[in-house]
């Protein structure tokens, strides 16, 4: 049985490409061309959730909101990884136990690094 892939075994991958892309672009062609396109001054305003609008909506702010925002989502993708090690904590002994402690030494470096450059701080 020979294992090397030909390239007829990628060909249902291909037609699922082009079909999605197919219909993406059907679909975004069909709402542009079948869409309503009465424009006025109230529709073309910007809507922020029925509050009116305040200032100029390019003004500066603290760059500090995306960083806390990158972390979490930094550490909580690092803890995701906890949860198969929890379910098979049993079936993994010694070895998985000791990789898992590396694991969160590693995690935790990197969190007392981040507080150490006072990434947190709010000022």
């Amino acid at each position: 049985m020979n294992s090397a892939s030909l390239p007829s075994d990628y060909l249902p991958i291909v037609i699922q490409f082009i079909v999605a892309a197919g219909f993406v672009i059907f679909v975004m062609l069909a709402t542009h061309l079948l869409g309503p396109k009465r424009k006025s001054k109230l529709k073309l305003e910007a809507f922020e959730c029925g509050i009116p609008l305040q200032g100029n909506a390019r003004a500066p702010f603290s760059v500090k909101y995306f960083l806390v925002a990158i972390l979490f989502v930094l550490f909580d993708v690092e803890v995701i990884f906890m949860y198969p090690w929890a379910v098979n904590f049993k079936t993994l002994g010694v070895n998985g136990l000791v990789e898992m402690l590396i694991f969160m030494a590693l995690l935790l470096t990197g969190f007392f690094y981040i507080i150490k450059k006072g990434a947190l701080k709010w000022e």
